[in-house]
């Protein structure tokens, strides 16, 4: 109970000096300083996403493919534009979804099953908000897994559907990242 009385006599005391804000209140964002990064996303099939970037970084958002014109192209853009609280910034993807597109999955046809892990390399440029100047490259590596459908008639009847209309039962996709962003 004494602790107690000392902590909100201490934020009460706090928020007197400091003209009513409170002491521990979060100190306004400057342009990070650079370094590591880490990043968790996730795609959906209509170009987008959303992402959470921690190190150097630490905000999160949603993601948009683009073409390099900035216009929204969810199926043949090589760039994404991220969109975070406190500012923006792209990714020229080009070169990974180069060596994506060469990706073959492993696929058990016993189980109609599949999955894929592709890495390659993306560059951040094109910064806006607490991001302007941002430059440098994360190494993303892409993991998809999925079961497609068996046909239930025809002469295929049992086998399992892989054209490219047939529909996932249930599937699951993660984009990670690692690298190091500077601040011009």
């Amino acid at each position: 109970m004494q602790i107690t009385k000392v902590v909100v006599s201490a934020a009460v005391l706090g928020i007197v000096l400091l003209g009513g804000a409170p002491a521990f209140a979060a100190v306004t964002p400057s342009t990070p300083a650079g370094g590591p990064v880490k990043v968790f996303a996730t795609s959906n099939s209509n170009g987008g996403g959303t992402i959470v970037i921690t190190g150097a970084i630490g905000d999160y958002g949603h993601t948009l493919t683009i073409n390099k014109n900035g216009t929204p192209d969810p199926n043949n853009g090589n760039y994404v534009r991220i969109t975070l609280h406190k500012g923006t910034f792209e990714v020229d993807s080009a070169t990974f979804n180069a060596k994506a597109n060469k990706a073959q999955p492993t696929f058990n046809r016993a189980t109609c099953s599949a999955a894929l892990s592709v890495t390659g390399p993306v560059t951040l440029f094109n910064g806006t908000g607490l991001y302007a100047g941002i430059t440098g490259t994360v190494s993303i590596t892409e993991t998809y897994a999925f079961i497609l459908p068996r046909f239930t008639s025809g002469k295929n009847k049992g086998q399992c559907n892989v054209s490219n209309s047939a529909q996932p039962l249930g599937q699951y996709s993660s984009i990670t990242g690692l690298g190091t962003v500077s601040f011009s």
